[in-house]
């Protein structure tokens, strides 16, 4: 890796949640790297491609990036409130969907599984009558 993608990497490491392209370069830009947004985008492609940086798409459709705590195949569960990142096994997920898969004639079935709750920390933080990771309506 080059200086530059080391430096992009590490910074992901830090932030420990998915965070944006976009996120993830003001966050460099603050702590004094000259990186450009272009060159983190083609970083991420790089390390999303070696397996070193999970991808999402988020609600809002863009891309976000964690680095990966781990080769071996797995999903994530996320807190909507805070972001924590847990990564879950993912052979249960695998072996269900090459089940539907060969149930319906597909092979190769790749599954993607993203679990969305609160953690017990937010959850701790929600007024009663709360549930967390919601915003009361107006």
């Amino acid at each position: 890796m080059t200086v530059q993608q080391e430096t992009i990497w590490h910074e992901l490491a830090e932030a420990g949640i998915f965070v944006s392209a976009q996120d993830l370069h003001a966050r460099l830009r603050s702590a004094g790297h000259r990186i450009g947004l272009a060159t983190v985008y083609r970083t991420l492609h790089v390390l999303v491609e070696a397996g070193a940086v999970d991808v999402l798409r988020a609600r809002d459709r863009h891309s976000i990036y964690r680095a990966c705590g781990g080769r071996e195949p797995h999903h994530h569960l996320l807190c909507r409130s805070c972001g924590r990142t847990v990564e879950v096994p993912g052979r249960v997920l695998d072996e269900w969907a090459a089940g539907a898969g060969a149930e319906h004639g597909f092979t190769q079935v790749t599954p993607i599984g993203e679990f969305f709750g609160t953690c017990a920390d937010c959850a701790a933080l929600a007024p009663p009558g709360l549930s967390a990771g919601r915003r009361p309506r107006r």
